[in-house]
């Protein structure tokens, strides 16, 4: 086996020009299921670990007055936010399921064409 071959087949198919083909299309309605599900979970789990982040520095006097009613304000807040943390996986896979089933339709038809199976 010639490794060296295959490294240079790889480079060389990188840089080469890419033409529309059903491979491609069909990557791109993978793609475009998943980005939505994508897009939504990484902000609201961005979102709610801020938000879980500003509950414990309430909580721990690292900002506000260091009173008991902003500590107690800090517990519920980071509870807030650890709940939307804890609750994000979950509605990510139904997003992701519900896209799936969206385009579930287009992507067996095009993946058959590429396999032979849908003729």
């Amino acid at each position: 086996m010639n490794t060296d071959r295959i490294y240079a087949e790889a480079i060389a198919n990188e840089y080469s020009q890419k033409s529309a083909s059903k491979v491609v299309a069909l990557k791109k309605l993978d793609r475009k299921a998943k980005l939505p599900a994508q897009i939504f979970t990484y902000t609201f789990g961005i979102i709610s670990a801020l938000i879980a982040g500003i509950g414990m520095c309430l909580s721990m006097n690292v900002i506000g007055n260091g009173g008991a009613a902003l500590m107690v304000l800090g517990i519920v807040i980071g509870v807030i936010g650890f709940v939307g943390m804890g609750v994000n996986y979950p509605i990510y896979r139904r997003i992701l399921q519900r896209s799936k089933d969206k385009y579930a339709g287009d992507i067996m038809r095009l993946a058959g064409e590429i396999t032979g199976d849908g003729e």
